[in-house]
């Protein structure tokens, strides 16, 4: 994970005196509500219609679920990459080729 944005998002962060709200249980709450509001960028739409109506707000909602996920993630002294390659290599043995 590229240093310089996890700097980015924590200043941010920092600036705003947020840090306090941020405990696991509260982003991953966080998490999910911006999920929710991403999804609705595709509701009763065609998933072309949806990308071609609302990619910029697609773009914002998807960076919204981004930052917590990151936020979580320096929460819990998780490494993401190395829980992204152990969750990919579970998925390669939970359905082979």
């Amino acid at each position: 994970m590229n240093p310089d944005l996890i700097q980015l998002i924590n200043k941010f962060r920092e600036e705003r005196n947020w840090k306090q709200y941020h405990n696991p249980k509260d982003l991953a709450l966080s998490l999910s509500l911006e999920a929710s509001e991403l999804l609705e960028n595709f509701q009763w739409l065609s998933s072309d219609e949806a990308v071609v109506k609302n990619r910029q707000e697609i773009a914002e909602e998807l960076a919204d679920v981004f930052i917590y996920g990151i936020q979580l993630a320096e929460e819990m002294n998780f490494d993401i990459e190395d829980i992204i390659r152990m969750k990919v290599r579970m998925n390669g043995e939970k359905y082979p080729l």
